[in-house]
């Protein structure tokens, strides 16, 4: 949740100034008020990430903080506020398959479509009560099963970008190809995201190279794709941080 009205003021005066250099700006805050969307809305803040992580009936289960409402109340206020919905989940946290379904089939029957969704691995931490019981389990998300997740929320939101999260350092570029190809058109970069050590930026590069993906720039719609079946056209662009065809 936003801290205190200081450091709100902080958070909005950095938006402000990483807006000005011509970049999108995406905030993770936790839950927010509608005035405080608002408030980053004239700011200039582009998106806005708050993920739902899993289904509502599995919710409980991880998250005790928060409720379930509490999540969709943000993304309610953030796209009240006029500011992209960045909204996703995490696969790997124990959960079933029907827990994965629960949560694309909120997203997809939201009144809009997010226009980013995250799609997570999770990395099981030593010392936390999750993380523990998922190692002594063996318990650890299969790139088939992020491929699943991903050409799903291709296919139930079509024009979302599908973005490859967390936990990509778990899976060989051969397995994040089948990502890409199953309709991940966004990824973070970044040598770390929160917790997790995630491929560095030069390694990005590379694997684009290697792909044929091509980077777009801030403020801008998805590249025109050379891939057309009839009038169903199939996006290869990439968001975020980095963004490609």
């Amino acid at each position: 949740e936003v801290g205190n009205k200081h450091a709100f003021k902080k958070v909005l005066e950095m938006v402000r100034q990483i807006n000005g250099m011509g970049m999108e700006v995406c905030t993770t805050l936790g839950m927010l008020t509608p005035e405080q969307a608002r408030q980053l809305k004239e700011a200039g803040l582009t998106a806005y990430n708050h993920n739902l992580d899993t289904s509502r009936e599995y919710y409980p289960k991880v998250v005790s903080t928060r409720t379930y409402d509490d999540r969709l109340n943000t993304v309610k206020n953030v796209r009240e506020a006029g500011i992209n919905v960045c909204c996703g989940g995490i696969v790997g946290l124990g959960e079933e398959e029907d827990d994965r379904v629960g949560l694309l089939h909120t997203l997809a029957t939201l009144e809009e479509h997010p226009e980013s969704v995250p799609i997570n691995a999770l990395v099981p931490v030593a010392g936390t009560p999750l993380g523990d019981r998922l190692i002594a389990r063996g318990q650890a998300p299969t790139w088939d099963q992020m491929v699943r997740m991903i050409a799903t929320a291709r296919i139930v939101m079509p024009a979302s970008m599908v973005r490859l999260s967390a936990g990509r350092l778990e899976f060989p570029v051969a397995a994040q190809a089948l990502m890409f190809m199953a309709g991940a058109n966004s990824i973070f970069t970044g040598d770390r995201l929160l917790t997790t050590p995630n491929p560095e930026f030069n390694e990005d590069q590379d694997m684009f190279a290697l792909l044929g993906l091509k980077g777009k720039a801030p403020h801008t719609p998805p590249l025109a794709s050379p891939y057309r079946q009839g009038n169903f056209k199939i996006e290869r662009t990439v968001t975020g941080k980095q963004q490609m065809q």
